[in-house]
Protein backbone atom coordinates (compact mmCIF):
# COMPACT_ATOMS: atom_id res chain seq x y z
CA UNK A 1 0.00 0.00 0.00
CA UNK A 2 0.95 3.78 -0.44
CA UNK A 3 1.49 3.87 3.48
CA UNK A 4 5.12 2.20 2.92
CA UNK A 5 6.09 5.26 1.36
CA UNK A 6 7.47 8.77 2.81
CA UNK A 7 4.98 11.14 2.22
CA UNK A 8 5.19 12.69 -1.21
CA UNK A 9 5.98 16.63 -1.81
CA UNK A 10 3.90 18.34 -4.28
CA UNK A 11 6.83 19.17 -6.85
CA UNK A 12 5.51 22.98 -8.26
CA UNK A 13 7.52 22.06 -11.59
CA UNK A 14 4.30 19.19 -12.07
CA UNK A 15 2.00 22.12 -11.13
CA UNK A 16 0.80 19.47 -8.44
CA UNK A 17 -2.23 19.95 -6.23
CA UNK A 18 -3.52 17.09 -4.05
CA UNK A 19 -7.25 16.56 -4.03
CA UNK A 20 -7.99 15.35 -0.36
CA UNK A 21 -12.00 16.88 0.35
CA UNK A 22 -13.90 13.57 -0.10
CA UNK A 23 -17.39 15.26 -0.23
CA UNK A 24 -15.55 17.01 -3.59
CA UNK A 25 -14.17 13.50 -4.74
CA UNK A 26 -17.56 12.06 -4.14
CA UNK A 27 -19.13 15.00 -6.29
CA UNK A 28 -16.81 14.85 -9.37
CA UNK A 29 -17.35 11.18 -9.33
CA UNK A 30 -20.89 11.54 -9.76
CA UNK A 31 -20.14 14.31 -12.55
CA UNK A 32 -18.17 11.71 -14.41
CA UNK A 33 -21.26 8.33 -13.62
CA UNK A 34 -18.15 5.52 -14.22
CA UNK A 35 -20.39 2.61 -15.05
CA UNK A 36 -18.62 -0.97 -15.32
CA UNK A 37 -16.97 -1.62 -18.83
CA UNK A 38 -16.12 1.77 -19.90
CA UNK A 39 -12.73 2.70 -21.10
CA UNK A 40 -11.66 5.83 -18.82
CA UNK A 41 -7.88 7.10 -18.97
CA UNK A 42 -7.39 9.17 -15.73
CA UNK A 43 -4.64 11.80 -16.51
CA UNK A 44 -2.57 12.86 -13.50
CA UNK A 45 -3.75 10.71 -10.66
CA UNK A 46 -1.70 11.65 -8.34
CA UNK A 47 -2.31 9.94 -5.26
CA UNK A 48 -5.11 8.05 -6.25
CA UNK A 49 -7.64 10.47 -5.07
CA UNK A 50 -10.15 9.57 -7.79
CA UNK A 51 -8.22 6.14 -8.61
CA UNK A 52 -9.49 4.79 -6.39
CA UNK A 53 -13.09 5.46 -6.65
CA UNK A 54 -12.96 4.79 -10.59
CA UNK A 55 -11.76 1.16 -10.51
CA UNK A 56 -13.66 0.44 -7.76
CA UNK A 57 -16.94 1.49 -10.43
CA UNK A 58 -15.17 0.37 -13.85
CA UNK A 59 -12.85 -2.39 -12.70
CA UNK A 60 -10.07 -1.13 -14.00
CA UNK A 61 -8.37 1.97 -15.77
CA UNK A 62 -6.01 3.32 -17.61
CA UNK A 63 -3.80 6.44 -15.96
CA UNK A 64 -0.93 9.01 -17.70
CA UNK A 65 1.48 10.22 -15.11
CA UNK A 66 4.59 12.13 -15.25
CA UNK A 67 5.88 11.89 -11.49
CA UNK A 68 7.97 8.47 -11.67
CA UNK A 69 7.56 8.93 -7.47
CA UNK A 70 3.93 9.00 -7.98
CA UNK A 71 3.63 5.63 -10.37
CA UNK A 72 6.06 3.76 -8.07
CA UNK A 73 3.21 4.48 -5.22
CA UNK A 74 0.61 3.22 -8.10
CA UNK A 75 2.01 0.41 -9.15
CA UNK A 76 2.93 -0.58 -5.86
CA UNK A 77 -1.04 -0.20 -4.33
CA UNK A 78 -2.56 -1.31 -7.37
CA UNK A 79 -2.40 -4.42 -9.67
CA UNK A 80 -1.84 -4.09 -13.18
CA UNK A 81 -5.13 -6.05 -14.16
CA UNK A 82 -6.52 -2.85 -12.32
CA UNK A 83 -4.50 -0.09 -12.44
CA UNK A 84 -2.78 -0.08 -16.37
CA UNK A 85 0.00 3.23 -15.64
CA UNK A 86 1.53 5.02 -18.26
CA UNK A 87 4.55 6.92 -17.09
CA UNK A 88 4.47 9.31 -19.96
CA UNK A 89 3.38 13.21 -20.39
CA UNK A 90 0.09 14.08 -21.33
CA UNK A 91 1.37 16.41 -23.89
CA UNK A 92 3.30 13.43 -26.05
CA UNK A 93 0.98 10.37 -24.99
CA UNK A 94 -0.59 8.66 -28.28
CA UNK A 95 -4.39 8.25 -27.35
CA UNK A 96 -4.97 6.03 -30.16
CA UNK A 97 -3.32 3.31 -28.54
CA UNK A 98 -5.99 3.15 -25.92
CA UNK A 99 -9.12 0.94 -26.35
CA UNK A 100 -12.50 3.42 -27.53
CA UNK A 101 -14.73 5.13 -27.33
CA UNK A 102 -12.71 6.22 -23.99
CA UNK A 103 -13.27 8.63 -21.88
CA UNK A 104 -11.50 11.04 -19.92
CA UNK A 105 -10.69 12.50 -16.74
CA UNK A 106 -8.77 14.04 -14.36
CA UNK A 107 -7.29 17.14 -12.69
CA UNK A 108 -4.87 18.84 -15.34
CA UNK A 109 -2.06 20.54 -14.03
CA UNK A 110 -3.18 23.98 -14.46
CA UNK A 111 -0.05 25.48 -16.05
CA UNK A 112 -0.19 23.56 -18.87
CA UNK A 113 -4.49 22.79 -18.98
CA UNK A 114 -5.19 24.26 -22.37
CA UNK A 115 -2.36 22.60 -24.44
CA UNK A 116 -3.55 19.93 -23.31
CA UNK A 117 -7.00 20.47 -23.87
CA UNK A 118 -6.07 20.98 -27.97
CA UNK A 119 -3.99 18.01 -28.01
CA UNK A 120 -7.15 15.98 -27.07
CA UNK A 121 -8.95 17.73 -29.50
CA UNK A 122 -6.89 15.12 -32.12
CA UNK A 123 -8.42 12.81 -30.81
CA UNK A 124 -12.07 14.11 -30.69
CA UNK A 125 -13.61 11.00 -32.79
CA UNK A 126 -12.00 8.41 -29.84
CA UNK A 127 -13.72 10.18 -27.13
CA UNK A 128 -16.98 9.31 -25.57
CA UNK A 129 -16.63 12.77 -22.85
CA UNK A 130 -14.20 14.48 -21.28
CA UNK A 131 -14.44 15.65 -17.05
CA UNK A 132 -11.97 17.86 -15.63
CA UNK A 133 -10.67 19.70 -12.70
CA UNK A 134 -9.48 22.95 -14.09
CA UNK A 135 -8.88 26.37 -13.22
CA UNK A 136 -12.60 28.20 -12.81
CA UNK A 137 -10.86 31.20 -14.94
CA UNK A 138 -9.85 28.60 -17.56
CA UNK A 139 -13.05 26.89 -17.48
CA UNK A 140 -15.21 30.35 -17.44
CA UNK A 141 -13.16 30.97 -20.27
CA UNK A 142 -13.89 27.52 -21.78
CA UNK A 143 -18.04 27.64 -21.39
CA UNK A 144 -18.07 31.28 -22.37
CA UNK A 145 -20.77 32.48 -24.97
CA UNK A 146 -21.11 34.92 -27.69
CA UNK A 147 -20.76 38.50 -26.26
CA UNK A 148 -19.31 37.47 -22.80
CA UNK A 149 -16.33 39.06 -21.85
CA UNK A 150 -14.79 35.89 -20.96
CA UNK A 151 -15.00 34.86 -24.23
CA UNK A 152 -11.76 34.07 -26.42
CA UNK A 153 -9.82 31.77 -28.56
CA UNK A 154 -10.48 28.88 -26.25
CA UNK A 155 -14.07 29.43 -26.49
CA UNK A 156 -14.53 29.38 -29.64
CA UNK A 157 -11.97 26.04 -30.78
CA UNK A 158 -13.38 23.80 -27.77
CA UNK A 159 -16.62 24.69 -28.60
CA UNK A 160 -17.19 24.09 -31.90
CA UNK A 161 -16.25 20.44 -31.56
CA UNK A 162 -17.72 19.83 -28.00
CA UNK A 163 -20.69 20.51 -25.51
CA UNK A 164 -18.76 22.33 -22.53
CA UNK A 165 -21.16 22.29 -19.54
CA UNK A 166 -19.44 23.68 -16.00
CA UNK A 167 -20.55 21.33 -13.69
CA UNK A 168 -19.75 23.03 -10.02
CA UNK A 169 -16.95 25.17 -8.43
CA UNK A 170 -14.28 23.94 -5.93
CA UNK A 171 -12.77 25.90 -2.79
CA UNK A 172 -8.89 26.00 -2.62
CA UNK A 173 -9.51 24.14 0.59
CA UNK A 174 -10.29 21.13 -1.08
CA UNK A 175 -6.66 20.43 -1.94
CA UNK A 176 -3.15 19.91 -0.29
CA UNK A 177 -0.88 22.94 -0.86
CA UNK A 178 -3.95 25.18 -0.99
CA UNK A 179 -3.59 26.76 -4.48
CA UNK A 180 -4.12 30.64 -4.87
CA UNK A 181 -6.94 30.00 -7.46
CA UNK A 182 -10.63 29.05 -7.49
CA UNK A 183 -10.94 25.40 -9.64
CA UNK A 184 -14.22 23.86 -11.01
CA UNK A 185 -15.41 20.85 -12.93
CA UNK A 186 -15.85 21.16 -16.74
CA UNK A 187 -17.67 18.31 -19.05
CA UNK A 188 -16.83 18.39 -22.66
CA UNK A 189 -18.51 15.96 -24.85
CA UNK A 190 -17.86 15.54 -28.61
CA UNK A 191 -20.54 17.04 -30.91
CA UNK A 192 -20.34 14.18 -33.65
CA UNK A 193 -22.87 14.31 -36.46
CA UNK A 194 -23.68 18.07 -35.10
CA UNK A 195 -20.16 18.97 -35.12
CA UNK A 196 -19.41 22.38 -37.36
CA UNK A 197 -16.91 21.02 -40.19
CA UNK A 198 -15.10 24.28 -41.35
CA UNK A 199 -13.57 22.98 -45.29
CA UNK A 200 -10.57 24.40 -44.05
CA UNK A 201 -9.73 23.66 -40.62
CA UNK A 202 -6.55 25.14 -40.63
CA UNK A 203 -7.61 28.39 -42.19
CA UNK A 204 -10.29 28.66 -39.48
CA UNK A 205 -7.94 28.41 -36.44
CA UNK A 206 -5.63 30.82 -38.03
CA UNK A 207 -8.72 33.39 -38.36
CA UNK A 208 -10.32 32.51 -34.68
CA UNK A 209 -6.23 33.28 -33.38
CA UNK A 210 -5.83 36.59 -35.16
CA UNK A 211 -9.29 37.86 -34.57
CA UNK A 212 -8.52 37.20 -30.47
CA UNK A 213 -5.01 38.66 -30.82
CA UNK A 214 -6.81 41.51 -31.77
CA UNK A 215 -9.66 41.47 -29.17
CA UNK A 216 -10.42 44.94 -28.79
CA UNK A 217 -10.16 46.30 -32.56
CA UNK A 218 -13.81 45.57 -34.57
CA UNK A 219 -13.72 43.08 -36.93
CA UNK A 220 -13.15 45.00 -39.78
CA UNK A 221 -9.64 46.17 -38.53
CA UNK A 222 -8.46 42.65 -36.96
CA UNK A 223 -9.31 40.65 -40.17
CA UNK A 224 -8.62 43.55 -42.65
CA UNK A 225 -6.04 40.96 -44.23
CA UNK A 226 -8.84 38.31 -44.70
CA UNK A 227 -12.10 40.06 -45.71
CA UNK A 228 -12.68 42.95 -47.98
CA UNK A 229 -15.27 45.56 -46.84
CA UNK A 230 -17.65 43.91 -49.34
CA UNK A 231 -17.46 40.67 -48.17
CA UNK A 232 -18.74 41.12 -44.52
CA UNK A 233 -21.89 42.21 -46.41
CA UNK A 234 -21.46 38.33 -48.18
CA UNK A 235 -20.96 37.15 -44.89
CA UNK A 236 -23.80 38.51 -43.06
CA UNK A 237 -21.29 39.80 -40.00
CA UNK A 238 -21.44 42.97 -39.04
CA UNK A 239 -17.31 44.58 -39.43
CA UNK A 240 -18.16 46.27 -36.25
CA UNK A 241 -18.28 43.45 -34.14
CA UNK A 242 -15.46 42.20 -32.22
CA UNK A 243 -14.47 38.96 -31.53
CA UNK A 244 -15.85 38.04 -28.84
CA UNK A 245 -19.18 39.16 -29.99
CA UNK A 246 -19.49 36.22 -32.55
CA UNK A 247 -20.28 32.58 -32.75
CA UNK A 248 -18.87 29.67 -33.57
CA UNK A 249 -20.95 29.57 -36.93
CA UNK A 250 -20.00 33.02 -37.67
CA UNK A 251 -16.50 32.17 -37.28
CA UNK A 252 -16.77 29.31 -39.78
CA UNK A 253 -18.66 31.63 -42.52
CA UNK A 254 -15.52 34.01 -42.31
CA UNK A 255 -13.18 30.66 -42.98
CA UNK A 256 -15.28 29.67 -45.98
CA UNK A 257 -16.02 32.63 -47.64
CA UNK A 258 -12.19 33.50 -47.33
CA UNK A 259 -11.10 29.99 -48.60
CA UNK A 260 -13.65 30.32 -51.25
CA UNK A 261 -12.51 33.52 -52.04
CA UNK A 262 -8.60 32.14 -52.17
CA UNK A 263 -9.63 29.25 -54.22
CA UNK A 264 -11.86 31.25 -56.79
CA UNK A 265 -8.36 33.41 -57.10
CA UNK A 266 -6.35 30.05 -57.63
CA UNK A 267 -8.69 28.89 -59.90
CA UNK A 268 -7.94 32.64 -62.23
Amino acid sequence: MMSDFSPHRARKRFGQNFLVDQNIINGIIDAIDPIAGQHIVEIGPGQAALTRKLIHAVGSIDAIEIDRDLVARLTHEFPVEKLRVHQADAMEFDFSTLPSPLRVVGNLPYNISTPILFRLCEYEDRISDMTFMLQKEVVDRMAAAAGDDARGRLSVMLQYRFKVEQRFDVPPTAFKPVPAVDSSIVRLTPLGSARLRPKDETLFARIVNEAFSQRRKMLRKSLAKWVTPAGWEAIGVAPTARAEELTCEAFVAIAHWVGQRRDDAAIK
